[in-house]
């Protein structure tokens, strides 16, 4: 498998940037020269084959799961079922069974958790719902539009409103400001600490947002078909492409394609461990969750499991360095000790 060195890695420079936010927001652009097809379509996972090697670690009996993430605060794994449509909040020292279960109006498509909150964007129904955690005491807000994802950002939260192409910024329960730019749908929001990054399947790319001033700046496209994506230690946004199978890693203000790592056989799924610099990346294609220490120039493998069929959503309990893998073929969600 080639890799890339860090002498070797993908740099593009700004102008390159300049040239994605310069294109139209409305969808399909002949001017835009680095739209790859005249009719975009998101990237999906791959469709697992089935099981051949047993998962690694234990299995927790449920429904299809449609996302997955942990609270350091609190302790808890929250899981978002498909159906019914609901969230499960497990203790991470007690997973036998959840504590509590949290009925959604229709399924959650991710979930973010910190500071003892989880945030369920449900786009089906246009609300976002908030769940204290550990006790499950669950408040929807409405937004207009098919929210996609919500992370808390300091006293805001930051919502990818999909339909939209914009980021809301809610405080205090109210919609603050509304961002837009070059973007064909608004898919994920990261929040680095210092810089905000939006995520946009349909147009396979990513996007600065500066908050404070209410635009969206520099766009970069992200593979061949940008998946997911998370912040990791070093102020770096990682993001999966689940159609080149690759790890991509951009630094921040100004936006950069620093590294771009093969990870053939489905890369889909992605979390990262702040605590061990580790990020983990689930393979649809082959059932496998593979661990890569991201620290220095390229990333290198350090860990690789069995899952469960159809391992789309990941996340870590950072605590104790366990790996949660979740089944969106109603397998059950996997706990594995590295």
């Amino acid at each position: 498998m080639r890799r890339l060195t860090a002498a070797s890695r993908i740099v593009i420079p700004l102008a390159g940037a300049l040239a994605l936010s310069a294109c139209s927001a409305g969808g399909q652009d002949s001017t835009d020269t680095l739209q790859v097809v005249n009719n975009p379509v998101a990237a999906k996972a791959a469709v697992s084959p089935a099981v051949s090697v047993p998962p690694a670690g234990q299995v927790l009996a449920m429904p299809a799961v449609s996302a997955i993430a942990t609270d350091a605060q609190s302790h808890t794994l929250v899981v978002a079922l498909s159906e019914p449509p609901s969230v499960r909040i497990y203790d991470l020292g007690a997973l036998g069974s959840p504590k509590a279960t949290v009925g959604l109006p229709a399924p959650a498509e991710s979930l973010t958790a910190s500071g003892g909150q989880a945030l369920a964007s449900v786009p089906g129904k246009g609300v976002l719902a908030r769940i204290s955690l550990p006790g499950g005491q669950v408040q929807t807000e409405p937004v207009s539009g098919q929210p996609a994802e919500g992370v808390a950002a300091g006293t805001d939260t930051l919502v990818a409103v999909r339909d939209r192409k914009a980021i809301e910024v809610l405080s205090g329960g109210k919609v603050a400001k509304t961002i837009t730019g070059s973007l064909y749908s608004a898919d994920g929001v990261v929040d680095t600490g210092s810089d905000v990054v939006v995520l946009d399947r349909l147009r396979t790319a990513v996007f600065s947002v500066d908050v404070q001033a209410g635009t969206m700046d520099e766009g970069l496209r992200a593979g061949a078909g940008a998946a997911n994506a998370v912040a990791d230690s070093y102020g770096r946004v990682l993001v999966t492409d689940a159609r080149a199978g690759a790890l991509l890693a951009f630094s921040t203000g100004p936006l950069i394609l620093r590294q771009r790592y093969p990870v053939p056989g489905g890369a889909y799924g992605l979390a990262y461990d702040h605590q061990r610099s580790l990020a983990w990346v689930t393979l649809t294609g082959t059932n496998q969750v593979v661990g890569f220490d991201v620290r220095g120039g390229e990333p290198v493998e350090k860990y690789r499991f069995p899952t469960v069929r159809q391992p789309d959503s990941v996340s870590v309990d950072e605590q104790t360095s366990r790996v949660l893998v979740g089944s969106a073929a109603g397998e059950g969600t996997q706990v594995i000790q590295p």
